[in-house]
Parts: structure tokens; C-alpha cells; sequence
């Protein structure tokens, strides 16, 4: 029988890495925007940078309604597993809200919670709910 190794810090830590300057600007730029104008601005930057996280998140934030909302943060949930995936997340572990890098991919599976229960997925709602406190125990964030 193997020995389990427990480290004392607890589960593993995933912090994703950091976007590029150019594409924090861009979002940056997109969401200063009027309302008018932010959505195009925001679905601009996802079109160019479509492995970008936090613009997914954005999107679904902009989203005019609740099945673009939805469908947005489904693509930024499952962007942020293939993130977490590639580095070196292997199913479990923690991925922090205190780790600006990691925010992109928690307001994806946030976003999806809420819209998920907006259209009465419960089970899915259910299911996000408990993956983000998995993920990060002191889930929800402060304001």
C-alpha cells in the first residue's frame, strides 16, 4: 500500500498566468465605455483573444440577456478548465480569488451559477455553487 503525503499548507494551489498587458487595456478601455457601447467593445476583445478569461466573464456581465449572459460564461468556464488544466491543475485544488489571475475564470463559473439558476438549471447552479467554494473556500469574495 502507498503512503498519502498531506502537505501541511493543505490541497494544492493553481494561480493561472497573468494575461498580457495589451488585453488587460483592451478591457480595461472596452468596459470604461457607455452602455451603448461596451458590449460590441468587450465582444471586440474576446474576438481577438478568444482564450482570454476575464473578457468572457465581461461578456456574460454585458450579456442582453440572460441565454447570451449564460452561454458567455459557459465559454469562459470552460476556457478557464483548459487555463487551469495547462498549469498543472489536475482536478482539485484550490484556485484563489485573491490571486488577480485566477478572477477571470471564478467570474465565469460565478456568472454561470447565477445565470444557470436564472433559467432554472438548479442542479447546474447547485454544482457551480459548490465547485467555487471548493475552489476557493472563503467564497464569495469581499466587495
Amino acid at each position: 500500500m502507498a503512503d498519502v503525503t498531506l502537505t501541511p499548507s493543505g490541497p494544492p494551489e493553481t494561480v493561472l498566468d497573468a494575461e498580457p498587458d495589451e488585453r488587460l487595456r483592451a478591457l480595461s478601455d472596452a468596459l470604461a465605455l457607455d452602455e451603448g457601447d461596451r458590449r460590441a467593445a468587450i465582444a471586440a476583445t474576446v474576438a481577438q483573444w478568444p482564450r482570454f478569461l476575464d473578457g468572457w466573464a465581461r461578456l456574460g456581465d454585458a450579456g442582453r440577456d440572460v441565454i447570451e449572459a449564460y452561454s458567455a460564461y459557459r465559454v469562459g468556464y470552460h476556457r478557464g478548465l483548459d487555463r487551469l488544466r495547462a498549469n498543472g491543475w489536475r482536478g482539485s485544488g484550490y484556485v484563489r480569488w485573491e490571486h488577480e489571475s485566477n478572477r477571470g475564470f471564478l467570474r465565469a463559473l460565478a456568472g454561470l451559477q447565477r445565470t444557470a439558476a436564472e433559467i432554472g438549471e438548479t442542479d447546474e447552479a447547485e454544482r457551480c455553487a459548490h465547485f467555487l467554494r471548493q475552489l476557493d473556500p472563503t467564497w464569495p469574495p469581499a466587495p
